[in-house]
């Protein structure tokens, strides 16, 4: 385990360093320590004081660092004493402890495996082998939950998603960057799409009472095995980058019910460019106005119903006639005719595609 790698640091400076020292989690709890251990109150505070700086900090006679908290805050060295041996001896241990945590971690931290994995690090031999290594179940289903925070770098999220799934010896939470946390979930069996999709409105529902920000949703296929994972990484990224341009209203975006989008998204941009030239032989879609717009998907929304359509928009069915009309002058084509509409259709969510700036995954 990580403390024993850590109690062994400790007991090596204990020898050079004449202090009274230890290495803690962000929940107070001691891990390696020489001298005699402090006292949980002290070790509250301390961790309370400690838990949202980088910087070298002074409190209670102690002199303490964060080994790192980017993009949250895991261990926290503590010295006793605020004297300049105090500051040195702080210091070396984080950077030791620091080294050997790497260490730990690329050797034995299930976590950090299925990071590389996700992120496409390893050969698939390369997989196999360390999955029986760290005791790794190959062969069990898995989702993956790709979690966008929208607004602030709020790094209490991760733990509001680790606590809702503690068992960090089935379930992976990864964060990417300070606004992209990755969920990998272990399924007990085969599990449905709207079983995901409840997954997902839990997380989403949980994260929303606890931090009250603003996070989308990304949600993969099963992975039935670990060498699919990658692939679900992948399914969950473009559910979030095509489900944010086609779906804006919505906030969990689901892999699987991505319609047209999906196919829209997995054409060349040139090609697109191509197409909109194409269809919009008369006029640019560009120099339709907001009114325009808005008379166009309403009618699609009512299935080409002139008379539905109207009366939803609070017009006189002659006008909303003449407002299709002035579509058919500009464009070239005549919404009332079902071919031609399914081609003004999928030209505007290409151009919506277009102008959102697409990353390819």
């Amino acid at each position: 385990m990580i403390s024993k790698a850590f109690q062994d640091i400790v007991t090596q400076m204990a020898d050079v360093f004449p202090k009274r020292f230890g290495i803690a989690d962000s929940h107070g709890l001691v891990l390696a320590y020489t001298g005699t251990e402090p006292s949980a109150e002290t070790m509250e505070n301390l961790v309370y004081s400690a838990v949202n700086s980088d910087r070298l900090l002074y409190k209670d006679g102690y002199t303490m660092r964060v080994m790192s908290n980017k993009p949250y805050t895991e261990y926290i060295v503590y010295v006793e004493g605020t004297d300049e041996i105090s500051k040195y001896c702080c210091n070396a241990i984080a950077v030791a402890a620091n080294n050997v945590r790497h260490y730990y971690d690329e050797k034995y931290d299930k976590t950090n495996f299925m990071q590389n994995i996700i992120m496409d690090n390893l050969l698939a031999f390369d997989i196999h082998q360390k999955a029986r290594e760290l005791h790794v179940d190959i062969d069990i289903p898995r989702a993956v939950f790709y979690i966008k925070i929208q607004d602030n770098n709020e790094p209490g999220i991760y733990e509001v998603i680790r606590n809702m799934f503690p068992d960090k010896e089935k379930d992976f939470v990864i964060n990417i960057d300070a606004n992209n946390i990755v969920l990998i979930k272990e399924l007990k069996g085969p599990a449905t799409s709207q079983e995901l999709e409840d997954m997902a409105q839990s997380i989403l529902d949980t994260i929303n009472s606890e931090t009250m920000l603003p996070v989308l949703v990304g949600l993969s296929t099963v992975a039935n095995n670990i060498d699919e994972l990658n692939n679900s990484y992948k399914e969950a990224q473009i559910a979030l980058e095509v489900g944010k341009v086609f779906d804006e209203e919505k906030y969990i975006l689901n892999y699987d019910s991505l319609g047209i989008g999906r196919l829209i998204y997995q054409l060349p941009i040139k090609l697109c460019e191509l197409f909109l030239n194409e269809v919009f032989k008369k006029g640019n879609i560009a120099s339709l106005d907001d009114e325009t717009i808005l008379t166009i998907n309403k009618f699609f929304e009512n299935d080409l119903n002139v008379s539905e359509t109207s009366r939803q928009l609070f017009v006189h069915r002659n006008t909303l006639v003449y407002r299709l009309e002035k579509i058919y002058k500009l464009t070239g084509l005549d919404l009332r005719k079902f071919d031609q509409a399914i081609v003004f259709k999928v030209a505007m969510m290409v151009h919506k595609y277009l102008m959102s700036n697409p990353l390819k995954i």
